[in-house]
């Protein structure tokens, strides 16, 4: 149980601290161990199929193979940039977009019915369509993980954008600022944590829309 924080000392407090981030980190590594050690369990007593599941020893023994012949660094650092340049894109394009349809009411209420329904498609069963549309090429991997994030990311800012609070936009023009000022000044600071928040949700899904690009490729 937490202590009330205004009965402790300075001292009792940072060791109390301490001892809160000590348990954290312990069990998420008991969560990491007993994870992996049920995987590893269950398919050497065939309860689950090793072939299909993997299994963490096979995992092991991979990498230590690629790392022998040096494969592994190779495919690590193309699947990296790929990851990073898809990052970056989606980041760009849905603060863009997202100040578009911001700064323009009219657009958005045409664009945004549709941004609903291509954020709800399944896009890993796109990629293939993309491999017809785009080749067999890096161009479809970038374009397979950004539209895995680009929709929810311009969605999110937008709904960010939108809901700062009115007076503050109204101090800004009783100042004679501009749509500019209240841009810089009120909308992107008020929406840092949700651009914060797309960075931790989008690099993950950018990963994973660069393996499913490349293992449709």
């Amino acid at each position: 149980m937490c202590p009330n924080n205004a009965n402790l000392t300075q001292e009792e407090f940072i060791a109390y601290y301490k001892k809160k981030k000590v348990m954290i980190t312990f069990y998420r590594i008991l969560i990491f161990i007993v994870f992996f050690g049920v995987w590893e369990l269950t398919t050497q007593l065939k309860i689950i199929d090793s072939f299909i599941f993997s299994s963490p020893s096979r995992i092991i023994k991979t990498f230590i193979s690629m790392t022998g012949d040096g494969s592994i660094f190779y495919h690590v650092g193309i699947t990296l940039a790929e990851t990073i340049l898809s990052f970056f894109l989606v980041l760009l394009l849905g603060i863009l977009i997202a100040i578009v349809l911001w700064w323009n009411s009219s657009v958005a209420s045409v664009i945004e019915p549709y941004l609903v329904v291509l954020n709800s498609l399944p896009k890993t069963a796109l990629a293939p369509i993309l491999i017809v549309w785009l080749g067999n090429n890096v161009k479809t991997i970038i374009v397979c993980a950004i539209s895995l994030a680009i929709f929810t990311t311009i969605i999110n800012l937008y709904n960010s954008f939108t809901n700062v609070e009115e007076d503050k936009i109204l101090l800004i023009k009783t100042l004679g600022g501009h749509k500019k000022d209240i841009l810089l000044k009120v909308i992107l600071p008020s929406s840092f944590s949700a651009i914060v928040s797309s960075i931790k949700v989008n690099i993950g899904l950018c990963l994973v829309g660069v393996i499913i690009g490349a293992g449709v490729k």
